[in-house]
């Protein structure tokens, strides 16, 4: 049985088996939850999580697109911080649309490339 979880994990997977974190080019992972925002920066050849950010600490009057925004760009600040550029970007099997189009184009803001 297909339910909503289920469909974006077989996306998930078939995203996955085409793209490939590295130092150089970590991969930016997106995550949605129902009250939250997260994203993390990964590199697979090592399986560790560079830097990670959340909308935990994000200001509570915006709402979940604009605390998504905030994310990106935050991300982005701290891969500045770490000398990462360019990154791999994972919609983690979730539509480009909404709080993850947010995260990505607050990253872009923020001056990663991907």
């Amino acid at each position: 049985m297909n339910t909503k979880e289920t469909s974006r994990q077989r996306r998930h997977h078939r995203i996955r088996a085409k793209i490939q974190g590295n130092s150089e080019r970590p991969r930016l992972v997106v995550f949605r939850s129902n009250t939250h925002t997260y994203a993390q920066m990964i590199d697979d050849d090592s399986r560790k999580v560079l830097l990670a950010s959340s909308d935990m600490k994000a200001k509570k009057g915006a709402n979940k697109t604009e605390q998504a925004k905030i994310v990106g760009t935050e991300i982005a600040k701290l891969a500045k911080e770490k000398g990462i550029s360019t990154c791999v970007f994972d919609r983690n099997g979730y539509m480009y649309h909404g709080r993850v189009k947010a995260v990505a184009e607050g990253a872009r803001e923020g001056g990663l490339k991907f």
